[in-house]
């Protein structure tokens, strides 16, 4: 094997437009992968992580202009390549897997289509020829029945399966690199464990160098051989995954790792408060009849029982399609539970109509994953804070006021509410959707995924910012997350779904110490770089 870096990137500058907050996107970072290495990227959002790749591939919006550096690709500078070049490079000699497959896909093509489109543009191969390559290149990602699975479209797999096509469209002509570009950010520890090993998997039998950029240290920690951290377009620190997690030399570097929350639990008190939420055999059926087709049940959530205490937090862990969102989604009678009683603060709200629904809604409120598609584009911070006050009779003033509070709450400005979502980074947006939550003064607070798009010090602020809240307004919380590092510090008791089912509950402590279950242990055992503590500014 060549001893020749596969990459190799020397004094790499790219500007940004003049109206931008700094004057470079990336600025003079020098850095390399070898053959069969995986160099893990780390940084904030903003950091420059994403704009060093897409500059490698040749992908850079036109307001983002390369003006100084080298971007060699096995000795090629990719930086005087031209389209027409570029173009051939892409899929023989580098390739990437973006984050979200769903919108890297095709929705109209079956997947084999998609894979065999790299080969009919690269080679000389017939469309039999073609077809056959992508099923082959499937079963090497351990794609379940690759022959009937061809034929699908990406709205018909899983999002780990969706995830394994783009793997797959990235290796079918064996590339000597491989972007990963946040690969495994929204997918559920036991997805993500087969992704990361598939990956290295990959990597080894090929001897491909992977560039890996992600804000997950756990992932870090499961699969670098080197890592190269970046702050606001500049590479502050890199070295061997143990010079850098065992003896960070940068503060910056020690303040992400300090961010990344320990798999240990901490000690928790019993809270005692009054009981805010009690769910008795909650069912959730969904059922589809088709023309001569026979009818198809899903029981999204079967006889589900548990209950949440003001002033407590109660994580709820699973899987996608484990039917933790489903539940959160009756609890907020956001869909109708299909049995069941779900009792709040003592009144019975599974069976009310949607006219009598209407003086709870306030009591119990819901902050999404994705504050991009939370908060409406077209109107500012202000007007969505105020709105649904107002239409519960609060005079306008009155909620602008509160407004103003909430935003000084959340740690933003209360001149902020005049501006619109797209001035504000992802954290900042979340900040404004829990200070949105508040201010119809609920008892129930739901946090759907609510941390997991955010980098790890964003991600430490808002999980402070909601124990505050917690605590000042004695809410009940009800924390909806994939991420069991982030169950592990901020639950006080845990319940873990699986298909539709509570398969284990308790204090969370307990939970992680002494799992009954089988499922629970499988879950823990997944979890990325769980030989690996953080917490303290350095891994131990």
């Amino acid at each position: 094997m060549t001893t020749e870096p596969v990459l190799d990137v020397r004094g790499l500058t790219v500007a940004l437009p003049t109206s931008g907050d700094r004057s470079y996107a990336v600025e003079d970072i020098t850095f390399s992968v070898n053959p069969g290495e995986i160099v893990c990227v780390v940084g904030e959002s903003g950091s420059g992580k994403s704009v060093t790749a897409s500059t490698v591939m040749g992908l850079l919006p036109g307001a983002l202009k390369p003006v100084a550096g080298e971007t060699l690709l096995q000795g090629e500078d990719t930086l005087k390549a031209t389209k027409n070049r570029l173009r051939d490079l892409r899929g023989t000699k580098m390739a990437m897997i973006f984050q979200e497959p769903m919108t890297a896909l095709n929705p109209v093509a079956r997947v084999w289509e998609q894979i065999a489109e790299m080969l009919e543009i690269h080679t000389k191969l017939s469309q039999s020829e073609r077809r056959k390559r992508a099923i082959e290149v499937m079963e090497s990602v351990h794609l379940p029945d690759p022959e009937r699975m061809a034929d699908s479209y990406p709205h018909q797999l899983s999002g780990g399966q969706r995830q394994r096509i783009m793997i797959a469209i990235a290796l079918v002509l064996d590339p000597a690199l491989l972007i990963a570009d946040e690969p495994t950010t929204a997918l559920d520890v036991t997805t993500q464990a087969q992704i990361l090993k598939l990956i290295k998997e990959m990597q080894e039998r090929r001897g491909t160098g992977v560039l890996f950029i992600t804000h997950d240290f756990g992932v870090v920690a499961e699969i670098a051989d080197r890592i190269v951290v970046m702050k606001q377009g500049r590479i502050v620190e890199q070295g061997d995954r143990e010079q850098v997690l065992k003896n960070p030399q940068e503060p910056y570097t020690q303040m992400l790792m300090a961010s990344v929350p320990s798999m240990t639990p901490p000690e928790r008190a019993v809270v005692g408060g009054e009981m805010a939420v009690e769910v008795k055999k909650l069912d959730k059926v969904y059922g589809r009849k088709g023309f001569l087709r026979r009818e198809r049940i899903v029981h999204a959530a079967a006889n589900v029982d548990f209950h949440v205490r003001r002033g407590e937090t109660l994580g709820i862990v699973g899987e996608s399609g484990s039917g933790k969102s489903t539940v959160a989604r009756c609890i907020a009678r956001l869909i109708d539970p299909t049995s069941g009683s779900i009792s709040l603060h003592g009144t019975e709200i599974a069976t009310l109509s949607q006219s009598k629904l209407r003086p709870h809604r306030r009591r119990v409120q819901i902050v999404f994953q994705d504050p991009y598609r939370s908060l409406n584009p077209r109107r500012t911070v202000g007007q969505s804070m105020i709105e649904a006050p107002v239409n519960f009779g609060v005079p306008i003033e009155e909620a602008r006021r509160k407004a103003r509070e909430l935003m000084e709450l959340v740690d933003l400005s209360a001149d902020a509410l005049d501006r619109f979502p797209h001035q504000f980074s992802g954290g900042q947006r979340q900040r404004i959707c829990i200070a949105r939550a508040l201010a119809l003064e609920p008892e129930v607070l739901i946090a759907d995924e609510a941390v997991s798009a955010l980098d790890v010090s964003v991600q430490a602020q808002v999980l402070k910012l909601l124990d505050d809240v917690r605590d000042r307004y004695n809410l009940a919380m009800l924390f909806i997350t994939h991420d069991l590092r982030v169950a592990a510090q901020v639950c006080d008791r845990l319940i873990v779904m699986k298909s539709g089912v509570v398969v284990e509950q308790g204090p969370t402590r307990e939970v992680f110490s002494n799992p009954q279950h089988e499922y629970t242990r499988l879950l823990l055992e997944a979890a990325p770089g769980t030989d690996v503590e953080f917490g303290s500014g350095r891994a131990i």
